[in-house]
């Protein structure tokens, strides 16, 4: 009897320092407006892209050229209407869930090659030299011709996009994951892990990697900011989405020619971007702060 009250006291307090943690972090990123703006902004595209066949007006694809290069708040069309009538709303609906997909999809296989190659470069002195020399090789390359380069050989589409992105991000979040796993390694609770004969999967994984995750977080949210970019500008070049494939840098290269004549077909995709762009940087930014455990709550 006395042995179970002892176990249930002794767990309490496990419980509530971390729901503490993870409150006060919400509470400092809610204290910085600029943040609070950007997940609104991630919010609404987040919404587009998962409710796009309800809230768009029209078919993205279909072409109607007797209603071409309509103006802005035009009758039936908001946004106007694209040299071959299609509906510019529909179009930036359908692209905010090309450009999450993309994203989330490049941002993923970049984490899943960044950590995996921090994590070995940082514990194991044998692997670090070898990990970081490949690391400092793709560092080299400046990353959007490292991206047409890579999409050069496999080919046009988003899918290889998305490959070129996340190929692109592995360096750098393998030197953040690798800085935050040498200081992490000293701490005297992993020596004592070792002391006990715990494994270096189970060290890794179970006790140096949760200890990484605030600068992987960070990394992840501003990266999604990249990879959109990124995206927007490899379909520009013609070397992602193809047409008639809604996507705003497509979007945009598209409707250049027609900048004097109707300029909201190069405009409105272009402040997507912007808007989100800004939006997941500001929210790194905060991010970054609100996990910093030398920020006071005022």
């Amino acid at each position: 009897m006395t042995n179970t009250v002892l176990t249930t006291d002794a767990r309490a307090p496990v419980v509530k320092k971390k729901e503490k943690v993870y409150v006060t972090t919400l509470k400092r990123l809610l204290k910085n407006k600029l943040a609070v703006a950007g997940l609104i902004i991630i919010l609404l595209q987040i919404g587009m892209a998962i409710f796009a066949p309800i809230i768009s007006t029209h078919d993205p694809i279909k072409q109607e050229l007797i209603s071409s290069e309509l103006p802005l708040f035009s009758e039936g069309h908001w946004l106007g209407t694209d040299n071959y009538g299609r509906d510019v709303w529909s179009r930036i609906v359908h692209g905010a869930r090309i450009s999450l997909l993309v994203g989330i999809t490049a941002v993923s296989l970049g984490l899943i090659g960044g950590v995996t190659l921090g994590l070995l470069g940082g514990y194991y002195k044998k692997l670090d030299g070898i990990i970081m020399r490949v690391v400092d090789l793709l560092f080299s390359f400046p990353g959007i011709l490292l991206a047409m380069l890579i999409i050069a050989v496999l080919g046009t589409s988003l899918v290889n996009v998305a490959i070129a992105i996340s190929i692109w991000s592995i360096p750098t979040c393998a030197r953040i994951v690798r800085g935050s796993v040498l200081s992490i390694k000293q701490k005297e609770y992993i020596m004592a892990m070792k002391s006990l004969g715990a494994s270096d999967l189970r060290i890794m994984i179970r006790h140096i990697l949760p200890n990484a995750f605030a600068p992987i977080i960070v990394f992840a949210t501003m990266r999604m900011g990249t990879a959109i970019l990124s995206t927007a500008s490899l379909s520009y070049l013609g070397l992602g989405a193809q047409p008639p494939t809604p996507e705003w840098g497509a979007m945009i290269a598209q409707g250049q020619d027609y900048m004097w004549t109707s300029p909201h077909l190069t405009i409105v995709p272009g402040i997507a971007i912007m808007l989100t762009v800004f939006a997941f940087n500001v929210v790194g930014d905060g991010l970054r702060d609100a996990l910093d455990p030398n920020m006071d709550i005022q």
